[in-house]
């Protein structure tokens, strides 16, 4: 039984056939694809392997600082591991990711240090990163609108001049299923299209949009989207983090090379909540959860690396106690966070002075104030 037989309609990745890229199957059997060939070495599956295994753990830590109330909210990214990662892998350095708030392996990939993402959602900083130096813009709430910023981004690096040299970067803004019913990703479509932005749209499809099933989203699947657009779309097996790797480093040189934007649709599945706050039992079967265990992106590359004799147990063993480390510290570091003072709230908001934020400041201060002389009095 496929997953979406569980809701009565036929698993549309499973119809797909060839139009699924795929290049690792759940087994860990390697697949050829005649458009997308990839060349990886030991040392690189291996690479791919504990970036895998290192996000995950981050990410179930995460989500236990939040159950024990040390952070206020978190958007996990279980069972989208590979998605992330392989399209991290395939970024240049003067590559600009545009995320939402769940590409926590794909700030990974960019080198920004766990313990930032987690001091945005404990509510101690606006961010933490620098974008410029990572190539990882700040984490977007608003659900789509970084598609748009994305694309405006883009467009300003093809009036650079720069497509089609050396120091030529694509951008790539990440969305889910959801956002594609958003306005500012249509928006997106439409001026990336018409201009041939340098833009890569990576949407990783997890099949729910909180509560809302997929088929209550579109008719069609999503990566057809892009021929209305008038640039080319194509859907890729989410949990195969080979597949991912070359589809989005092909998409961006494409880009780069001054041939316009490109619609990727990760086919994959939100194996947790959709935040901290939500309870996916109230609106899904176990049994859906369960089939999607047998893809799990991780089992596969491991299953992959044994086969072919590429680590032994040895190195298996070796990644975990590193993934728990880095968890360890991670939970230490966001332990020792100082918490801001309450006028921290308005620095960093504007580049300059702003009147009313200024009034505001003012005003605030006020009120703080105005308990410290309640108090002397």
């Amino acid at each position: 039984m496929t997953i979406d037989s569980v809701r009565g309609a036929p698993d549309p990745a499973e119809l797909a056939g060839p139009e699924l890229v795929r290049l690792l199957t759940p087994e860990g059997e390697r697949v050829e694809h005649p458009d997308y060939p990839l060349d990886l070495s030991a040392e690189e599956v291996r690479g791919l392997y504990r970036d895998l295994v290192i996000v995950r753990r981050i990410d179930r830590e995460a989500v236990a600082l939040t159950r024990q109330g040390e952070l206020g909210l978190w958007a996990s990214l279980l069972g989208q591991e590979a998605a992330q990662v392989g399209s991290g892998r395939a970024l240049s350095e003067h590559d600009m990711v545009f995320p939402t708030y769940r590409e926590h392996g794909v700030a990974w990939c960019r080198d920004v240090e766990p313990l930032r993402l987690l001091g945005l959602f404990r509510g101690v900083s606006h961010g933490g990163w620098d974008p410029a130096e990572h190539g990882f813009h700040l984490y977007t709430v608003v659900i789509g609108s970084q598609t748009l910023h994305a694309t405006g981004y883009a467009m300003g690096v093809q009036r650079d001049g720069v497509l089609g040299t050396p120091s030529a970067g694509a951008t790539i803004a990440y969305f889910g299923d959801g956002a594609t019913s958003q306005g500012d990703v249509n928006e997106a479509f439409v001026f990336a299209s018409v201009f041939n932005a340098p833009v890569v749209f990576f949407c990783q499809n997890n099949q729910w949009a909180i509560s809302e099933p997929l088929e209550k989203q579109s008719r069609i699947p999503l990566y057809k989207r892009a021929q209305g657009y008038g640039f080319p779309g194509l859907r890729v097996d989410g949990n195969d983090v080979f597949a991912c790797l070359a589809v989005t480093r092909k998409a961006l040189e494409n880009a780069r090379t001054g041939q316009g934007p490109t619609l990727i649709e990760a086919y994959t599945y939100r194996m947790g909540a959709h935040t901290t706050t939500d309870d996916p039992t109230r609106y899904r079967l176990k049994a859906e959860e369960e089939a999607w265990k047998l893809k799990d992106p991780i089992e596969r590359v491991k299953a992959y690396l044994l086969r072919n004799d590429l680590a032994d147990a040895a190195f298996i063993d070796e990644v975990e106690a590193e993934a728990k480390q880095i968890a360890k510290d991670l939970r230490e570091g966001c332990l020792a966070m100082p918490d801001p003072g309450p006028m921290a709230m308005f620095e960093h908001v504007y580049a300059e002075g702003h009147p009313l934020m200024t009034e505001e400041q003012e005003r605030f201060a006020a009120y703080l104030a105005s308990f410290e002389e309640e108090v002397a009095s």
